[in-house]
């Protein structure tokens, strides 16, 4: 069954250990150049929470489809803990623009990590 007209899924797996490497191989630099300041408080460090925010910034460039020329900086893509315990997407600068350029409203995210692996699913939904 297709999804209904207008609507975007991504999905992406990564793996907790590969940013734990990361965090220990460039410490500040990946950190800061991946997450943003509100990503990194929310985490605490935690290996497998950053690996789920990495999975769902994947996640939401496969939603986006940027064309091959324009890259979108990761921190444009904000995965934010809410209240509750779950999380939304918040997009800025070029990955906003790029959701009003494909017509893209709104976005859920669900994340999940077991073991070595943290997945993320996007679901975007088109302007009515």
């Amino acid at each position: 069954m297709a999804l209904p007209a207008g609507m975007r899924v991504g999905i992406d797996l990564t793996s907790v250990s590969g940013v734990r490497d990361a965090v220990a191989a460039h410490g500040d630099r990946y950190l800061t150049r991946v997450y943003t300041s509100r990503e990194l408080l929310d985490c605490g460090g935690d290996p497998a929470r950053l690996a789920g925010r990495f999975a769902a910034k994947e996640a939401a460039i496969k939603v986006l489809r940027p064309r091959e020329d324009t890259a979108l900086p990761w921190s444009d893509i904000e995965v934010l803990r809410q209240p509750g315990g779950h999380v939304e997407l918040r997009l800025a600068g070029s990955a906003a623009l790029r959701a009003e350029q494909e017509g893209l409203a709104a976005f859920s995210v669900s994340l999940s990590h077991e073991g070595d692996a943290a997945c993320a699913v996007v679901l975007a939904e088109g302007k009515g």
